[in-house]
């Protein structure tokens, strides 16, 4: 008899055919057996439902194939959301369409969980994946993303959400975690009022107001770059900028106040980091001059930073061996 735990993977898509199979391949593959991957259907018109009701006919017992109402085009939110109202694991994984999971990561990812019942998610470095073009000048932009804080430690809520907002260059990739599905749904998914850009740091800042987070230093999957993708959209639309003021973060930021507010959070340097993220919005012309300086000193100052909590230990968070 089986009695690991089972873990749900959600991968919502939207017209996925050029990178779906390797997705959806890269769950197979993985050492750890004990999942199922609920595929859901976010009103594709190309050859990606197919890819998709394909591997759920070939595994019916692993892969489920969900989409909305009359195959309509509802979001990322909503489409996860549905994934995760079906799913029958006692873990949750988001793996996007493009990206892809390293073959060890569930197995690892779930031991850590199952050691530390008071930790509600995990998540490692990402890998920044421009070499799957096979191209020599794209095999050296690949890289590893910055964890911002010593890894094998244990966060106290709120600690890592005050972090994201003064650094925010240090958030973790949705196919990085891997999240308890009763913490998920105690804290309520992805609030469908936030489809686009930014869904998910509303799904972890709700996770991390909650729950003690684990960070841990491995990676285990990659984040595809390539210029179709919703952030390269949104950065050559104007509707968003990685280090400037713009408007999808000017949503979050908004929406992140009024529901910690509504959480009663009282935490003080929490609240002066999200004053501080404000900043630039309510003073466009004066963050026009001073913006860019001021990027340039918090980077630095976060490389210090982070040095400093390599070798010491600070309230709020304790070292797991």
């Amino acid at each position: 008899m089986n009695n690991k735990p089972l873990v749900s993977v959600i991968t919502p898509f939207f017209n996925a055919e050029k990178f779906f199979e390797e997705a959806i391949e890269s769950v197979i593959a993985q050492t750890y057996e004990c999942w199922e991957l609920l595929l859901v259907d976010d009103g594709s018109t190309d050859k990606s439902t197919e890819i998709a009701q394909k591997y759920a006919r070939k595994y019916p017992e692993k892969i489920r194939y969900l989409e909305h109402e009359n195959h309509q085009n509802r979001g990322k939110s909503t489409s996860r959301n549905l994934g995760i109202s079906h799913a029958k694991g006692d873990y949750i994984a988001l793996l996007d369409a493009d990206d892809i999971f390293l073959p060890q990561k569930l197995e690892q990812q779930v031991s850590i969980l199952e050691s530390q019942p008071e930790t509600g998610m995990v998540y490692g470095p990402t890998l920044y994946w421009y070499s799957w073009t096979g191209k020599p000048s794209d095999i050296r932009r690949d890289y590893l993303g910055k964890l911002g804080v010593k890894p094998n430690t244990l966060f106290q809520p709120p600690m890592l959400l005050t972090l994201f907002l003064k650094y925010p260059g240090m958030l973790p990739c949705t196919c990085g975690l891997l999240a308890r599905r009763q913490v998920v749904e105690e804290t309520g998914g992805f609030d469908e009022t936030i489809q686009h850009m930014y869904e998910d740091q509303v799904f972890l800042a709700k996770i991390c107001l909650k729950s003690p987070v684990f960070v841990e230093g491995g990676c285990w999957d990659k984040y595809r770059q390539h210029p179709d993708s919703s952030s390269y959209v949104a950065i050559r639309t104007g509707e968003y900028h990685p280090f400037k003021p713009n408007p999808v973060r000017l949503i979050f930021l908004n929406w992140l106040g009024e529901y910690i507010s509504a959480q009663k959070v009282q935490d003080s340097e929490l609240w002066q980091a999200h004053h501080k993220a404000l900043w630039p919005y309510r003073h466009p012309r004066l963050s026009t001059f001073v913006t860019p300086a001021q990027y340039l000193i918090t980077l630095i100052a976060g490389r210090v930073k982070w040095l400093v909590m390599s070798y010491a230990k600070k309230p709020g968070f304790s070292e797991k061996s």
